[in-house]
C-alpha cells in the first residue's frame, strides 16, 4: 500500500507553550500530507474539482496526541493506505519529531471519493480506475522535503 511522507516546522499557534499539539492541527497537518500526496500523483484538489467535479471528503477522523511538538519543532507527517473500498480510502496516520522519531500524534482518516452535484450536495462515487491505480503503488513511497511542500500547495496543474 502506498506511503506518503513530508516534513514541516511546527508554527506557532499550533500547539501550546508546553508541546501539547492541539487538536485541529492533528486534522490540519494529515490533511495537507494527503492533498500533498494527491498532488504529486497529478491529482491536486483543485483539479478535480474544476475538470471532474469531484474531490476526496473527509468522511471520519480520529487522532490522539501522544507526545510533545513545540514550535519551530520538525514534524514528520506519514500517511499510509490501510484500505480502500469502492468509495472510500483509510489512512494510517502518524507524526513523529523528525529528529528523534518520538511519536507526536497518530490515528485514522477516512476519505469519501464524491462527486459535487448541481445543487451543491455531495453523493459518493466510485473511485475511478486511474486513481485507484496511482493509489495502489505496493510498497510504493514518496517523500517530499518541507522546501518543496511548503508553497506548492495551492499551485494549479
Amino acid at each position: 500500500m502506498i506511503t506518503y511522507s513530508r516534513e514541516l516546522t511546527v508554527a506557532w499557534g499550533e500547539s501550546d507553550p508546553f508541546g501539547l499539539v492541539y487538536y485541529p492541527m492533528m486534522f490540519t497537518w494529515f490533511n495537507e500530507t494527503e492533498h500533498e500526496l494527491l498532488r504529486a500523483l497529478g491529482f491536486p484538489t483543485n483539479k478535480l474539482i474544476t475538470e471532474t467535479r469531484t474531490a476526496f471528503v473527509m468522511g471520519d477522523v480520529h487522532f490522539r496526541f501522544i507526545g510533545p511538538a513545540a514550535y519551530g519543532d520538525k514534524v514528520r507527517t506519514t500517511i499510509q493506505m490501510h484500505k480502500m473500498g469502492t468509495s472510500s480510502v483509510h489512512w494510517d496516520c502518524k507524526a513523529v519529531q523528525a529528529s528523534s522519531g518520538e511519536v507526536v500524534c497518530e490515528g485514522r482518516a477516512i476519505r469519501i471519493y464524491a462527486r459535487i452535484q448541481e445543487d451543491g450536495n455531495l453523493e459518493a462515487h466510485p473511485i475511478p480506475d486511474y486513481i485507484r491505480e496511482a493509489l495502489s503503488s505496493p510498497g510504493g513511497l514518496i517523500t517530499m522535503p518541507e522546501d518543496e511542500a511548503t508553497g506548492l500547495a495551492g499551485d494549479a496543474e
